[in-house]
């Protein structure tokens, strides 16, 4: 069994053997000699051979004349091959003689094919660095130029893009090194222009300020019908026309700026007032700076810091605008300096709040605001306290309207301006009647306090223009004539209108109603009415040197003006087109003030002419110790006579005065000429009095009892006007008449014919008398006449005294 398995194993092999190429027989081999029958293989290895012989030799002599004959052809073949071989031997020289050219040109070509490649190369690096280099030669040039937002973008596209591609070169180690300072310096230079343009801003706010406001006013001017835009005003154009600015914003392409990139600041409009068309602030304002700091703080990642630094700064530049100088009050142009300022720095203000997203909201702008409009009303009110002149208070109201409509045209409340406009009302008020206080002064200072002469109806006219007169018996009257009152009358009413105009031009733009305006024009003539020229008329009337024709002429004038009265409570209608009769109008006083200054005039007129009597009987000088004339008749004091000449001439002006006026005038002249005899006759001084001088004083008295029987002053009845002298005349009538009998008789019983004798008086009068007698009697003691006059007059005086004690008692 085991030599079977051997002989097929060996069968194996040598067939294995036979199949398998001699470099893998190996193996083979050694698993032969590994076995234990080496000796058997090798015999079946001999006999395999052996076989393979025979074949090989059995195929050889069948092939045999085949292979003889394959040998003849090959050696006729071989011949032939010389030949050949000498051919392409011939062939090969000759093809190397040709290719040596070509394999010139062939060595170029592979040179040419290197050169190529590393052109390729060179192209394809060149083509990633290139880009880097133009680039940022563009950054290199944008700088320059001072156009930092594109040259940020450049510096990103740079950073992120081109770098990365062109790979690692040591300028792109340079150039990375380079781009955060690049970063910073193109900050700084932003920051830089930034508050340069702060600056600028601030000392050019008052120009755009103007720029503003004159276009307010310009807006106000035009016809609302035909005006479409209620805010024609700066800014409101250029946010139609240019996008709002913020955080988000892309310029596109090559990272170009999204505003103008001129230069920060104020635009020059030197030549913008040649213009028809007022220039917005946007024409006169480069806002680009803001925009590019903006939008460079933002690419940087820094925009709350660029926000925070912005608003500290323009809070700090709003508290310099909002301080006034000191001497702003002395001008008009101090004042408008200071509005300029204010409304240049919030249409800023409110032009970057519309044109950015976030730089300033509206929580900010108000709280700017609430702070600038505390301080303006502080400012205005300190330094309008000092104001002294109503033009200048006019033209700051015109002004302060004209701002608060200007900043209300951006949407700023100012309803604290027009309260404190109105404050100022009251003290335009008080300025205005001291002006008038002294227009009025001026006016009755200057008048002659004489009727105004007219020769022609154009003067006639020309005074009737200026003061409402209606006298129709006056206007038939032929030329020349004579108004009843003097100049001040129809002056004083002109500044009476003038005044009412003053008022009424304050009160415009002011919003109030018409009622408003009304009541606020009627009260401060009131004030105008009741005290300044109740003032004015007081101080004429009393001031010294004043004669009775002017006091009468005062007294004239003051019963026009008080009948003009309802002319004025007209013309204040009339412009105000409220009608007078509204309910709870204010009525004008000027009815009571001239009748308080014609009282005044008239107490004045009496004043007056008591002191001119005064001053006629200090030239009195009786002789109170005067002897009776026997049988021959007593003429009048020449004092009286020319005192009652005086009198008749005065009271022949009184004739134009209202008859009350005229007969209390008179009656007081009487009744103090009257009183003023009497004291002379009671003067402590006058110790001794003589039946002499009782009759000079009783023909005195007879005297100026004749004047008054003749009717000085018309409109008294009867002789109602002697009765001033009743008491001076009863009392000399007792004594001249020596009727003591009767007075004692008679005395307290209503028929008594010397009612109005004083027993007082009487007794006084008589102790005087009595020292006559005594004094007499001294050199005429043995004169039985005197002795009994003596007597009587004791017995008289001891019964007056009996008499004053009975009544007493």
């Amino acid at each position: 069994m085991a030599s079977v398995e051997t002989a097929a194993e060996h069968e194996r092999i040598l067939r294995e053997i036979e199949s398998t190429d001699t470099n893998c027989i190996g193996p083979t081999l050694r698993s032969v000699y590994d076995g234990q029958e080496h000796g058997l293989f090798m015999e079946k290895l001999d006999a395999r051979i052996r076989n393979h012989d025979r074949e090989i030799e059995k195929m050889c002599n069948h092939h045999f004349q085949g292979f003889v004959d394959s040998i003849t052809e090959l050696l006729k073949v071989r011949g032939e091959a010389q030949k050949l071989k000498s051919q392409v031997i011939d062939t090969n020289r000759r093809l190397q003689e040709d290719g040596k050219e070509l394999t010139g040109s062939m060595e170029e070509l592979k040179q040419c094919r290197v050169q190529q490649r590393n052109i390729a190369t060179t192209i394809d690096k060149l083509a990633h660095c290139l880009p880097v280099l133009e680039m940022y030669s563009r950054l290199q040039e944008q700088m320059r130029a001072k156009r930092y937002y594109p040259a940020l973008r450049t510096l990103e596209q740079l950073e992120q893009t081109c770098l990365p591609r062109a790979g690692q070169y040591r300028f792109c180690s340079i150039m990375t090194e380079n781009i955060p300072k690049l970063r910073i310096q193109i900050r700084d230079t932003a920051m830089t222009q930034l508050r340069d343009f702060l600056e600028s801003i601030r000392k050019h706010s008052d120009k755009i300020g103007e720029t503003a406001i004159k276009q307010a006013q310009l807006q106000r001017s035009l016809d609302s019908s035909v005006s479409t835009q209620p805010r024609a005003l700066i800014g409101r154009r250029s946010r139609k026309e240019a996008p709002a600015v913020g955080a988000g914003t892309d310029s596109g392409g090559q990272g170009g700026s999204p505003v103008s990139e001129q230069d920060s600041g104020i635009l020059d409009v030197e030549d913008e007032e040649e213009d028809d068309e007022v220039p917005g602030a946007h024409d006169l304002v480069d806002f680009s700076p803001v925009y590019r700091c903006l939008h460079i703080y933002t690419v940087l990642g820094l925009r709350d810091v660029f926000e925070n630094y912005y608003r500290k700064q323009r809070r700090k530049q709003a508290r310099l605008v909002l301080q006034p100088h000191s001497n702003m009050h002395e001008t008009l142009e101090g004042y408008r300096q200071y509005f300029n300022q204010i409304v240049g720095f919030f249409v800023v203000e409110d032009h970057v709040l519309h044109t950015t997203q976030g730089l300033v909201n509206r929580a900010y702008v108000e709280e700017l605001w609430e702070l600038a409009l505390s301080k303006i009303v502080a400012a205005l009110r300190t330094h309008s306290s000092y104001c002294d002149n109503p033009d200048l208070v006019l033209d700051l109201k015109n002004l302060i309207v004209l701002f608060a409509d200007t900043l209300q045209g951006y949407g700023f409340p100012v309803s604290q301006l027009f309260d404190m406009l109105l404050e100022m009302r009251e003290q335009y008020g008080e300025i205005l009647l001291k002006r008038w206080n002294v227009t009025f002064r001026q006016v009755l200072d200057q008048d002659n306090y004489s009727p105004i002469p007219v020769s022609t109806e154009q003067e006639y006219r020309h005074y009737t223009s200026q003061f409402p007169l209606q006298d129709p018996e006056l206007e038939k009257l032929p030329f020349p004539k004579k108004l009843p009152f003097s100049e001040f009358v129809p002056k004083v009413y002109c500044q009476l209108k003038e005044f009412i105009y003053a008022c009424l031009k304050y009160s415009e733009d002011l919003h109030l109603s018409s009622t408003e305006v009304d009541d606020m024009i009627r009260k401060s003539t009131n004030l105008l009415l009741t005290r300044t020229l109740s003032h004015c008329l007081q101080y004429a009337i009393k001031k010294k040197n004043v004669g009775l024709a002017e006091l009468v002429q005062v007294i004239i004038n003051t019963t026009h003006l008080e009948q003009s009265c309802h002319f004025l409570e007209e013309f204040i209608s009339n412009i105000t087109n409220v009608p007078p009769d509204t309910v709870n109008a204010t009525k004008l006083y000027g009815t009571s003030t001239f009748k308080d200054a014609r009282h005044a005039a008239e107490a004045e007129i009496y004043t007056s002419l008591n002191a001119k009597i005064d001053q006629f009987l200090q030239l009195a000088d009786y002789d109170w110790m005067a002897a009776v004339q026997g049988g021959g008749t007593l003429d009048a004091s020449d004092y009286l006579i020319d005192l009652i000449a005086f009198l008749k001439s005065t009271f022949s002006v009184f004739t134009n005065l209202p008859g009350k006026v005229a007969q209390t005038a008179c009656m007081s002249a009487c009744k103090h000429i009257s009183t003023s005899l009497m004291q002379l006759l009671l003067d402590p001084e006058v110790r001794q009095i003589s039946m002499g001088a009782l009759h000079q004083l009783y023909t005195d008295v007879k005297e100026c009892e004749s004047f008054a029987r003749a009717g000085p002053v018309a409109g008294f009845q009867g002789d109602t006007l002697l009765l001033a002298f009743s008491d001076l005349r009863q009392l000399l009538d007792l004594f001249t008449q020596w009727d003591w009998s009767t007075y004692l008789a008679d005395y307290g019983k209503p028929a008594c014919k010397y009612l109005r004798v004083n027993p007082h008086t009487a007794l006084a009068l008589l102790e005087k008398m009595k020292e006559t007698s005594r004094k007499n009697n001294v050199f005429a003691q043995f004169r039985k006449t005197d002795r009994d006059r003596q007597k009587l007059i004791d017995t008289v005086i001891k019964q007056l005294r009996n008499l004053i004690a009975q009544h007493h008692t």
